[in-house]
């Protein structure tokens, strides 16, 4: 019986399960699992925020803002390089407004976003414009806080360069 088998020709091996007339369908499946049903993805619905909290964070080199809701979840957030600018150009007031520009206006169309209360960090030129900019944007603006760490003599400084 083992002969019979070897002698066989290869078209005369048994039908797969599911395949009409005992050829396979196209990819080796059968064909009635090739045509699925179309899944629709479920519309996420949109959460409307109407107060939340603006962090400018400039430093020398960037100004970051970034907007969340109450509870500390970020809405969303831009930085003067995510708008393009590059090198020294980031650090400067005009490229905080314009990344304070992108962020507001992504809170206020998408979110609903009417009042904020901004958290200000750090040393940057960008600070004030940064600021100014979420006041053109139609954001109402409750609250200015500076949230800048100040030490409290914490660190010792380095020792004195000698030149």
């Amino acid at each position: 019986m083992a002969k019979e088998q070897q002698n066989t020709a290869p078209d005369a091996r048994p039908a797969k399960p599911g395949a009409p007339d005992g050829k396979p369908a196209a990819g080796g499946k059968p064909a009635a699992a090739t045509k699925r049903k179309k899944e629709f993805k479920k519309k996420r619905e949109r959460r409307i925020v109407p107060h939340g909290v603006v962090y400018v964070a400039a430093s020398f080199n960037n100004t970051q803002v970034t907007i969340t809701d109450g509870d500390g979840r970020t809405i969303c957030w831009s930085s003067a390089g995510a708008v393009g600018f590059k090198g020294s150009r980031k650090g400067t007031p005009y490229a905080a407004q314009q990344a304070s520009l992108t962020a507001a206006t992504v809170a206020r169309d998408q979110y609903g976003m009417k009042s904020v209360e901004v958290r200000v960090q750090g040393p940057g030129s960008g600070r004030e414009s940064a600021v100014r900019a979420l006041a053109a944007a139609g954001l109402h603006i409750v609250v200015i806080r500076d949230i800048t760490p100040m030490p409290h003599n914490g660190c010792r400084p380095p020792k004195r360069r000698r030149v």
